[in-house]
């Protein structure tokens, strides 16, 4: 069940790209609802491999479509829409270095607090493009210290992991 919470977000992102303003807000509200429940729903019932990696890849997929509809029909400039998603761009650099460097395990590779934190920021700017569009004036440079942060956050991470390694006692 959790994994079918999961894939649902993906006809919601397609939706979202060519949906009008009411339909808009009610796929954010759903991709948010199914989000929340399956994690509940994995943790209770123990998370799997295909859940582990599905869930993000959803996750993701739907904010890349929203802000990317608001890239086009100009609610978000260029700079916003790459401000809002350097984390995004940060953890698949820092996922491909993780698989390619030997040293490192890229399953270890996972959600962290700080990063969840941005997620949750930017599905609010998605609600505040939708809602209050004036808002995203001072929310864009928000996402942008927190993606800061959690980007800090990752790549200390995979450098204790390294170090780590290297001394023979991985976590």
């Amino acid at each position: 069940m959790p994994n079918l919470l999961s894939l649902s977000r993906f006809p919601m992102a397609a939706a979202f790209v060519v949906a009008g303003s009411p339909a808009r807000i009610a796929l954010c509200v759903g991709a948010s609802a199914t989000d929340m429940l399956d994690g509940w729903l994995a943790r209770r019932s123990g998370p799997t491999r295909w859940g582990a990696l599905l869930d993000p890849v959803a996750d993701k997929t739907f904010v890349l479509a929203a802000l990317s509809a608001f890239l086009v029909d100009g609610s978000l400039s260029t700079a916003q829409y790459f401000i809002v998603l350097a984390r995004d761009f940060a953890a698949a650099i820092g996922f491909l270095v993780a698989y390619l460097v030997p040293a490192l395990d890229p399953s270890s590779f996972k959600a962290r607090a700080s990063g969840k934190f941005v997620t949750v920021l930017q599905i609010s700017l998605i609600l505040m493009v939708l809602l209050v569009p004036v808002w995203t004036g001072w929310l864009v440079p928000v996402i942008g210290i927190f993606s800061l942060l959690s980007i800090a956050d990752y790549t200390l991470f995979l450098h204790r992991q390294r170090l780590a390694v290297r001394a023979g006692t991985r976590r």
